[in-house]
């Protein structure tokens, strides 16, 4: 294999590993609520269960993040979402 290609697919890889840990390592732990902004920059968290769970994503560079607790969520600042 070329080594030019073996860096990039090294790195790609790297990339991908990297980004599946961001979006499901908090869950593994035992973080497993979700808090994602809206469109217009709302906070809302979701719960296992609810409607929505499973297709929202969390983008840590927007400033969206995982919580242990309810209680941790609404503390800082962020609401359930309705459905």
């Amino acid at each position: 294999m070329n080594r030019g290609l073996a860096i990039f697919a090294a790195v790609l890889g790297l990339s991908f590993l990297v980004f599946v840990a961001l979006d499901y390592a908090p869950a593994l732990l035992g973080c497993p609520i979700k808090g994602n902004l809206s469109a217009a920059g709302e906070r809302i968290y979701h719960l296992p269960g609810q409607m929505y769970y499973s297709q929202t994503r969390i983008n840590w560079f927007r400033g969206e993040r995982w919580f242990c607790s309810e209680a941790s969520a609404l503390a800082a600042g962020w609401r359930k979402a309705r459905i």
